[in-house]
């Protein structure tokens, strides 16, 4: 189904309306959801496996970033980095090199840091709890239960934005600012426990086909915010100066700040940050990746 096809959706609405979430309605979306994904789901490369390594990068990787630009550089950074020993082992530079292009380098260091976890507390092998996810560095609770789903198959329950805008479209068709806190019960019921690592995957596309089709429905949800500005901001800052060190090695900060065309106390602060959270350090006037 498409969105324009009025006919399928006002089938879907009038059966709602007339017998809610009971079992043929609740079997009628599948049906929608699946067909949909059969003729036109997207060939991913970490969909091809269940490697729960690969999936963690992937996940990670598709946090507030575009599915085409993480295509273009999942593949390099597998191969760069095939398994959470040779991730935790690498240099951060190295990996904040593979990186670039990615934009927020935080996810990067957190790969890291959780692949060290990974081989430091659980022998090499990523724990399939959602729980203990969550207390790995950059993982939410949405991330943490997507991993649980594709890399271990569990009928975990979470939102993230395809999912929900397929459930305000179809839910939620007529009212505003929707709260997440509606749409999970609806997510639980709805879930194909059989195979929630299909079903999220069928989900997900079917929003992403909806984004290019429709008005975008999420701008009806109570947590919509639209993505701050890039150009001019802090986090174009910090990506300036990882690149100039990447690009040199090191420099000397004076140098550096000269640099980057900006009021020199803005960017000072900037590094500062960056120094305290583990991505340079400086010995006496020069600054490097740690």
């Amino acid at each position: 189904m498409l969105p324009e096809d009025s006919v399928l959706f006002s089938r879907f609405t009038e059966r709602l309306t007339e017998h809610g979430m009971d079992n043929s309605t609740i079997s009628f979306f599948r049906t929608i959801i699946y067909d949909y994904y059969h003729e036109k789901g997207r060939d991913q490369p970490w969909r091809h496996t269940p490697d729960p390594y690969h999936i963690y990068i992937s996940e990670i990787m598709l946090q507030q970033t575009q599915v085409e630009r993480v295509l273009g550089k999942y593949e390099e950074f597998i191969t760069a980095f095939p398994d959470f020993s040779a991730l935790a082992n690498a240099p951060l530079e190295d990996v904040l090199r593979v990186w670039q292009g990615m934009g927020y380098n935080r996810r990067a260091k957190a790969l890291k840091e959780g692949a060290k976890r990974v081989v430091n507390e659980f022998n090499g092998s990523l724990p399939d709890d959602e729980d203990i996810l969550c207390t790995f560095s950059g993982i939410g609770k949405a991330t943490a239960c997507s991993i649980a789903a594709f890399a271990f198959n569990k009928p975990v329950v979470f939102i993230e934005t395809n999912i929900r805008r397929v459930f305000i479209h179809f839910f939620f068709h007529d009212q505003e600012a929707i709260q997440d806190s509606d749409i999970l019960p609806l997510v639980e019921k709805t879930l194909d426990t059989s195979n929630p690592r299909q079903w999220y995957y069928a989900l997900m596309d079917y929003g992403s086909m909806m984004k290019k089709q429709i008005q975008n429905p999420n701008r009806r949800s109570a947590s919509y915010t639209r993505q701050s500005r890039f150009v001019g901001s802090d986090r174009q800052i910090r990506g300036l100066v990882l690149k100039k060190l990447l690009e040199t090695g090191e420099m000397d900060e004076n140098e550096l700040i000269a640099m980057i065309n900006e009021h020199r106390e803005r960017v000072e602060k900037i590094i500062h940050q960056m120094k305290h959270e583990g991505f340079i350090q400086q010995k006496k006037n020069t600054l490097r990746i740690s």
